[in-house]
């Protein structure tokens, strides 16, 4: 969780309408963020956590939750004091098109109390949110059967039996969920059936076909050993009878000085079963460290998906496919366990993409305040340097708690931005205001200036990036199928945070659902698209989980600005077939159908007219 502040066990431990009748103007080359007309608030005392906001300027995002109907529905997890680690993880959320609609859906986990658990009260619910088409969302998580009513942590979406219906995998304290879709709105947890209920304090979970079958095998990350009636508090046998303090104030205690639990991974058997290979293929972690991001993500272009692994407070782990079903751990000699300090980090999110636009996958990982937020830039061969001075991240993101965080490309000029959900996890760092953070803290937008850096986007008064909450997971995706970029972010102990692209740009774009042929999964995890316009070679690849313990749309979206049309596109499949897409109209979001090409299309949020 924490770098080093922590003393425990004696270790220092944003309604936007359719765009494409109007595009017709040409856009310039990137401008730079001006100085003017935003203009900073004067008076402001808070720190820059919940503060930092400019008067004018132009709005990005707008929250819309209230408007949406998301506000009917909080987040509850333990105590509001948080004097235990298990109160204060979490909650994931996921984007996902359960009734295959095509348009996305929300669910969001929920966590519990120690009453709950014990069956004193009622626990609370996590929500699955259906997307009414028109702006708003429609709770209804009893009808389709997917409460949870456990300690609730993340949750990953994929089509696990392959029958064209996704699913969801939720993570917990206690035994995790599989709901399988049953295809008429409802789901069936199939977990214990299936063998993947782990039974412990599980977070991060990816789907990922490791062995190139066809089939998407799971992997699922382990925090920390933890006994709900023994809990480690300051001054107990569990921690030694040691004190825990943040800056001399007595906090939580974890997770250094606590027992780590086991990873797993599940090889998916194509009969609704799965088997634990974990230490078959070594990958599951003997040592034990604090597991909480976890992504499938090929990250040295060899077409096989490797395993990145964000650790809390302890190195991340990096698993490179060695293409014959097994793995090899690169963690050290690729760079990616430690920062370019050679310091191990509370890393907690993980963000992936090519966002230097040059054929390399690049990570960003979330950490704790008083360090900085992580960018491990991408030789081409899976092995990271720390760019994150270079990319103007440290001092921005150094004061805040990052979580959740995803790249995106919010303005639509074919260029990936980031954004990152922050808040604390010590609520009594508000009564100390000389620490310079906060319990609650507003996200993070950067914008990519195409150099390898990126230039931090005011927060205006009013708008999106002002709001201040205490986030945790955070998904992307296209929500209202108008083509620009959304942001969900989940909320300890709050309502959650819909943030509605508003951005007043004219650019153009283009979206692609991907499904898989007999010999790829069928939600096409894994593949990637490469889009070339005017020499620039855009790529992204289908993606199960990342960020933080949250799942994004599972469609690929690229903005390719003032361009008309498109040079080139071309899908890598996970069966090792490569398949060129022509013609491919913009300004809509194109089903493509291994070897088939594009099957249907939608444009403005409706039927394509042409």
């Amino acid at each position: 969780m924490s770098r080093n502040p922590v003393i425990c066990a004696a270790i220092l431990g944003a309604l936007s309408g359719c765009l494409a009748a109007a595009r017709a103007q040409q856009v310039p080359g990137l401008p730079t963020l001006p100085a003017q007309p935003y203009q900073a608030r004067a008076g402001a005392t808070k720190p820059i956590t919940a503060a930092g906001v400019v008067t004018t300027g132009p709005t990005i995002f707008r929250n819309i939750a209230e408007q949406a109907g998301l506000t009917t529905w909080r987040h509850k997890a333990g105590t509001p004091e948080k004097r235990v680690i298990l109160d204060a993880k979490g909650p994931g959320v996921a984007l996902i098109d359960y009734d295959n609609d095509g348009w996305l859906d929300i669910y969001f986990v929920n966590g519990s109390t120690v009453e709950a658990m014990d069956g004193h009260e009622p626990p609370p619910h996590a929500a699955l949110f259906h997307n009414n088409h028109d702006g708003t969302f429609t709770n209804v998580t009893a009808k389709a059967g997917v409460l949870n009513d456990r300690w609730g942590y993340g949750v990953v979406v994929a089509d696990f039996d392959n029958d064209g219906w996704p699913d969801l995998y939720v993570t917990n304290y206690g035994s995790n969920r599989l709901y399988r879709n049953n295809h008429d709105g409802t789901f069936t947890d199939v977990a214990e059936k299936a063998g993947v209920t782990v039974g412990t304090w599980s977070t991060g979970a990816t789907f990922g076909d490791y062995d190139g079958d066809g089939l998407l095998d799971l992997f699922v990350a382990g925090y920390i050993s933890y006994d709900i009636h023994h809990p480690p508090i300051a001054g107990t046998k569990e921690v030694s009878f040691a004190n825990c303090a943040y800056h001399g104030s007595p906090v939580m205690c974890g997770p250094k000085g606590l027992r780590g639990e086991r990873d797993h991974l599940f090889h998916n058997n194509g009969d609704g079963t799965f088997t634990d290979v974990s230490d078959k293929l070594g990958v599951g972690d003997p040592n034990r460290f604090y597991g909480l991001g976890a992504l499938f993500v090929d990250v040295n272009g060899d077409g096989h998906p490797d395993l990145l692994v964000a650790n809390d407070s302890s190195p991340n782990y990096l698993y490179l496919n060695k293409g014959n079903g097994t793995f090899e751990d690169q963690s050290y000699p690729s760079g990616f366990a430690l920062n370019g300090e050679g310091r191990e980090a509370a890393n907690m999110g993980l963000a992936v993409a090519d966002y230097r636009n040059n054929g390399r996958v690049d990570v960003v990982s979330t950490t704790f305040s008083e360090d900085y937020d992580i960018l491990f830039q991408n030789d081409g061969t899976g092995t990271f340097d720390d760019a994150s001075a270079k990319a103007g991240l440290v001092s921005t993101t150094m004061p805040f708690v990052g979580f959740g965080d995803a790249f995106l490309d919010y303005d639509n000029d074919g260029w990936k931005d980031l954004i990152i959900a922050n808040g604390h996890v010590y609520p009594d760092v508000d009564q100390h205001p000389e620490w310079g953070t906060t319990y609650g803290q507003r996200p993070l937008l950067f914008r990519n200036k195409r150099d390898g850096a990126f230039d931090l986007v005011p927060a205006v008064e009013g708008t999106g990036l002002a709001v201040v909450s205490v986030g945790r997971g955070l998904a992307v995706g296209d929500l209202f199928n108008d083509g620009k970029l959304d942001v969900v972010i989940s909320n300890m102990d709050q309502s959650p945070v819909l943030l509605r692209n508003v951005n007043a740009d004219s650019n153009h774009w283009i979206e692609f659902k991907l499904v898989g042929g007999p010999k790829s999964p069928r939600d096409a995890t894994g593949a990637k698209v490469f889009l070339t316009i005017a020499g620039v070679r855009q790529q992204a690849e289908v993606l199960s989980g990342g960020s933080y313990l949250s799942s994004n749309d599972m469609r690929v979206h690229f903005g390719i600005g003032a361009a008309t049309r498109i040079d080139a596109v071309e899908v890598h499949w996970p069966s090792g077939l490569t398949e060129k897409i022509s013609p491919a109209p913009i300004d809509r979001i194109h089903t493509v159908v291994e070897g088939k090409g594009i099957t249907a299309s939608l444009c403005c949020a409706g039927p394509c007219k042409n």
